[in-house]
């Protein structure tokens, strides 16, 4: 039920991150002006697949805004490249909180998952 749950999360939500960052982008790409200051930011992904990591850098790249330029699956990053820097901890707990924590249930990498210890045979 829990995968269900996230997965219906990430259909609702998506659309309506679609559209609240492209009113967001475009305001601040009409207001911003000079005062946009571009950058990138790395993102750790956790335990999240490399398939996991795959589609949550589709979903941040179809958000306008921020788009994912590489991933680094051995630190386990996203390296982004954000519309404006002027709060960067914030866009990346909002993409944490609305995004990462339902993929991370769709897709959670097993090989981090400690095996079971098996008793040597007597």
């Amino acid at each position: 039920m829990k995968k269900i749950a996230a997965f219906g999360s990430l259909l609702w939500r998506f659309p309506v991150e679609v559209a609240l960052s492209g009113w967001s982008t475009g305001g601040l790409i009409l207001t911003g002006g000079q005062r946009l200051k571009p950058g990138f930011a790395r993102m750790s992904y956790g335990e999240i697949s490399e398939t996991g990591a795959v589609v949550l850098g589709l979903l941040i790249t179809l958000t306008p805004g921020t788009t994912t330029v590489d991933i680094d699956s051995e630190r386990r990053e996203l390296l982004l490249h954000l519309l404006d820097t002027a709060d960067i901890a914030g866009t990346l707990d909002v993409i944490r909180r609305r995004f990462a924590g339902p993929v991370s249930v769709l897709f959670k990498d097993r090989s981090t998952l400690s095996a079971p210890v098996k008793e040597p045979p007597s």
